[in-house]
């Protein structure tokens, strides 16, 4: 389960921070990130981060916005700066992770890929 928070209205050039949980039975986190889809138009991404630390951030966010990760690991924040009246969308946090289960003593894997609720950012003034 991702359990995202942080989203508001906020003015043009102001700054949110959007943080984002996994819970469950969780074995292993490849990649955590940020996708945001605005009204009429396609799901895109923001900034993706890997559990090693590389981050993938698109263009129109890079310079303003900054991905990080718990010391957890189960955990993804969203720092934004900057922000411009195109920022607003809703924010979907997203997960590609292993799952696990134990049946009959033994340890199975499952990977996917999952997303969060989605917590609405409006930049306006």
């Amino acid at each position: 389960q991702l359990q995202a928070s942080g989203g508001g209205l906020v003015q043009p050039g102001g700054s949110l921070r959007l943080s984002c949980t996994v819970s469950g039975s969780i074995h292993y986190i490849y990649t955590m990130g940020w996708y945001r889809q605005a009204p009429g138009k396609q799901r895109e991404l923001v900034a993706t981060i890997t559990n090693d630390g590389a981050t993938n951030t698109a263009d129109s966010a890079k310079g303003r916005f900054t991905i990080s990760r718990g010391n957890a690991k189960n955990t993804v924040d969203l720092q934004m700066r900057s922000l411009k009246a195109e920022d607003t969308a809703v924010y979907y946090c997203w997960a590609d992770l292993d799952s696990k289960k134990v049946i009959l003593g033994t340890l199975e894997l499952t990977r996917n890929q999952y997303w969060g609720q989605g917590t609405q950012v409006t930049v306006s003034s």
